[in-house]
């Protein structure tokens, strides 16, 4: 039964997959790909974090929650140590990254979605809730990650952020400099 379930998996992946071309279409797909880096909203929190004072706490915030949330994806990657889709594209993540499951992006995005639609204007939320969808379709899409490694990386990044909401008071007492 497992094995059909796995097999199910990727046949429906491998559906969803695009083939590397250089329309408009996979640049974009590429784009949002890629926009749910780590390295990327680490760089952006802290620029903002450093200065902008009115952002400081929000910033910290989030900054803290995606080291929280790459430490748990890390840990579950090196646990289970499912292989990623064979493929070309995506190089850097494939030499440095080889597991796949759950989708590191996937759940990073929703977890800042999560995290920013608690704090903002509906019209925010519905932008930032739109862009974590379409992050974790896009690493389908580029070959990444198969489908079940983007559902377990939503699941994971909705549930961190309720979490990290629930426990930021106690974030902020712990480390009041950072905030």
């Amino acid at each position: 039964m497992m094995q059909k379930l796995i097999q199910l998996d990727v046949d429906l992946s491998n559906r969803l997959r695009m083939e590397v071309d250089e329309s408009f279409r996979w640049k974009l797909v590429a784009f949002l790909a890629h926009s749910g880096d780590s390295w990327f909203w680490l760089l952006g929190l802290g620029v903002v974090w450093l200065f902008s004072s009115a952002w400081r706490g929000f910033t910290a915030f989030l900054i803290l929650d995606i080291l929280l949330l790459a430490v748990l994806v890390m840990s579950i990657k090196f646990l289970v140590r499912r292989s990623r889709p064979p493929g070309e594209w995506g190089s850097i993540y494939r030499n440095t990254d080889p597991h796949s499951f759950p989708s590191g992006h996937a759940a990073r995005a929703v977890m800042i979605a999560s995290v920013v639609a608690a704090n903002a204007p509906l019209w925010v939320a519905a932008c930032v809730v739109v862009w974590a969808l379409l992050v974790s379709l896009s690493r389908i899409f580029t070959g990444m990650h198969y489908l079940s490694d983007v559902v377990a990386g939503m699941a994971l990044g909705l549930l961190s952020g309720g979490l990290f909401l629930s426990a930021r008071e106690g974030m902020q007492a712990l480390l009041p400099y950072f905030f």
